[in-house]
């Protein structure tokens, strides 16, 4: 086991921010996590009251008395940002006089980088170059988050759970921004790293990272498996595939919903409750796809003369 590499590989100049944003990540996520359980013991403290009950969270936000409530720009707010800004710029400066910037010798084509990597930023997207074609995880799947991103507010029909943390009344909503954010990105991010080494082979931390080393597994596509040769019948084989997950995941998933989250479910209209189980069921899919590439050395499901997926 070569630490020694792993270390190096994680104080680059060009990873520290990927470093720094772990433990970032984990203290705010558990900073909310902990203002949401105060709120929600709060609401469930006054749910028990019949009088509050009808009008506790929805016109306003938990309160208890010695909470701040309320919190004005001058001078708090202003004083806070001045010393957040502050404390910024010290730690930029310190940054940058203790690390030597990323930069490198003139592009040479005839002495390229082993591994070649993105900007950390896009190493979600270059990840997904693994499993995907090329226009799909470059043009495709950005254009689907985007538009997804872009859709929350008008499919979220939830009145509860906006100004304030809460976990109990937003349960859905929440877990699905972590498991699209932590499970779909940030992941991607901390694999592309010090996972990804020569040749973008899977190297397990403290594994050397052997230029030399080849790997001989055969890639086959979900049609081979079953012995379909013929171009038209895998195009046809794997449309079935495709959408038969829909269908089912679908099905699975509407059963789930209206088991978990009636309330929702009653609220959103049938093209509200379509697009949510289209992009609910498209983020499931990469997880899945990247699990029959990596486990089954499965490379293509349905495959045309247009795309593969």
């Amino acid at each position: 086991m070569d630490w020694r590499q792993l270390w190096d590989i994680a104080s680059a100049p060009d990873n520290v921010p990927i470093v720094g944003m772990i433990p970032l990540l984990a203290f705010f996520i558990y900073l909310a996590w902990k203002q949401a359980r105060a709120n929600d013991r709060l609401i469930g403290e006054l749910e028990t009251n019949p009088a509050m009950a009808k009008t506790h969270h929805r016109k306003t936000w938990p309160f208890r008395p010695g909470w701040q409530k309320e919190v004005h720009v001058w001078p708090f707010l202003l004083r806070i940002e001045f010393l957040a800004a502050i404390i910024v710029t010290i730690i930029l400066m310190v940054w940058s006089i203790t690390l030597y910037a990323p930069l490198e010798e003139p592009s040479n084509p005839n002495l390229t980088m082993n591994p070649a990597k993105a900007p950390w930023y896009f190493l979600g997207l270059q990840e997904m170059l693994v499993y995907f074609d090329p226009w799909i995880a470059g043009v495709v799947m950005p254009t689907l988050i985007i538009i997804g991103l872009m859709v929350i507010p008008y499919i979220d029909t939830n009145p509860l759970g906006g100004g304030y943390y809460t976990w109990k009344q937003r349960k859905f909503s929440i877990g699905t921004f972590l498991f699209g954010f932590i499970v779909l990105w940030v992941s991607m991010i901390i694999i592309g790293t010090f996972i990804r080494g020569p040749g973008w082979q899977w190297f397990w931390p403290g594994q050397t990272w052997d230029h030399n080393r080849l790997i001989y597994e055969v890639n086959r596509d979900l049609p081979d498996i079953f012995g379909i040769t013929s171009n038209l019948a895998k195009g046809i084989f794997g449309a079935i595939v495709v959408g038969g997950y829909f269908a089912i995941g679908g099905f699975v998933l509407h059963a789930l919903f209206r088991r978990y989250n009636p309330n929702d479910y009653r609220r959103m209209s049938l093209l509200q409750y379509s697009i949510m189980q289209f992009f609910l069921l498209t983020m499931v899919a990469l997880p899945i796809k990247m699990l029959l590439r990596l486990m089954f050395h499965i490379k293509y499901v349905w495959i045309t003369p247009w795309f593969n997926v």
